[in-house]
């Protein structure tokens, strides 16, 4: 049987695999309708809240592939009550910044009540994902704990700095200070959950898709053994540009390259991974036909590139995208 991995973010992630997912269904991919699709998932924007394990882009992916997601927010549950969060809110419990859907508390009970049985994330991702069948095979990053945080300005601090939750810069600042440094806890001791390098050297194809480069996919190859990994596969890897008209779509990536100082451009972000051929993880690079002009700088970095439209307004235009993708490292 075949095999697609994808390494993904959060919402964008999750609409790509929308799109992919239909693709194959509909014939509309070069790989057959029976294709197993892995998905391996960011785990470092997780968070502990009111005791609760969260993790916000395994869920995204789980509850968008599941059909539970809320269109709207592009995040947590369709139908949302919040009777818990207005309740604490009553009692002046911190976090008030960060909110609790009725319905996701479930989810996020029952995780935590496995991890503190001992089970490891991997095995709860799972069981998790029995409930909500999203006809792909999910697995985190890692059974370990990660973190990101964000260093930003603060005048009343001796040091002239506070570092911060990832959740609190992305959800309470909404991203709208500069962002000095990232801290990515534990990433440097953390290892692949199981089933992680197997999914990327036994694959027919890797993607990247349109998630972010720093704080998504950029953490997922932070993992120790996972660019290792995509340099071993005989599988071609190829990503599709979050950034348009050098700006991001949606979300933050523009702010997180900015932090480390990446240009954000199609161009930039295809270097930023750098080319397979010379150490880098990318074979080939789909690049939005508002950027066609970056297409000869990105062939020069050694990577195989292409401008197509690139906005995920629908799932047959996302197929597309994906055909197309796996089409020009064929």
């Amino acid at each position: 049987m075949s095999s697609i991995t994808v390494l993904s973010g959060g919402m964008g992630g999750a609409r790509f695999l929308q799109g992919l997912l239909h693709g194959l269904a509909a014939h509309r991919m070069p790989f057959p309708q029976d294709t197993a699709v892995t998905v391996v998932a960011n785990t470092a924007d997780d968070i502990w809240v009111h005791g609760l394990k969260v993790c916000p882009d395994l869920d995204t992916v789980m509850y968008t592939l599941g059909d539970g997601i809320d269109l709207d927010r592009g995040w947590g549950r369709r139908d949302e009550t919040w009777s818990v969060k207005d309740e604490l809110a009553t009692y002046g419990v911190e976090p008030t910044w960060f909110g609790l859907g009725d319905r996701d508390i479930a989810t996020h009970l029952v995780r935590t009540q496995m991890l503190e049985a001992g089970y490891p994330l991997s095995d709860v991702t799972q069981a998790l994902c029995r409930r909500w069948q999203p006809g792909v095979t999910l697995l985190p990053m890692s059974d370990d704990r990660v973190e990101t945080h964000v260093a930003i300005a603060d005048a009343d601090s001796p040091s002239g700095k506070r570092v911060i939750h990832f959740q609190e810069y992305w959800v309470r600042l909404r991203a709208e200070v500069p962002a000095e440094k990232l801290v990515f806890v534990g990433l440097d001791q953390s290892s692949p959950a199981p089933g992680v390098v197997a999914a990327i050297t036994g694959a027919d194809l890797v993607i990247l898709p349109p998630s972010n480069p720093v704080v998504s996919v950029g953490t997922i190859l932070g993992v120790p053994g996972i660019r290792e990994a995509l340099h071993e596969t005989d599988a071609p890897v190829v990503g599709l540009s979050p950034i348009v008209g050098n700006t991001h779509v949606r979300g933050m990536a523009e702010q997180m390259l900015t932090s480390i100082g990446v240009e954000v451009s199609a161009a930039g972000v295809a270097g930023h991974y750098g080319a397979r051929s010379r150490g880098g993880v990318l074979d080939g690079w789909l690049v939005d036909d508002a950027d066609a002009d970056q297409v000869a700088r990105v062939e020069s970095l050694g990577i195989a590139c292409r401008a197509v439209p690139l906005m995920m307004t629908s799932p047959d235009a996302t197929a597309t995208m994906a055909a197309t993708a796996a089409e020009l490292v064929r």
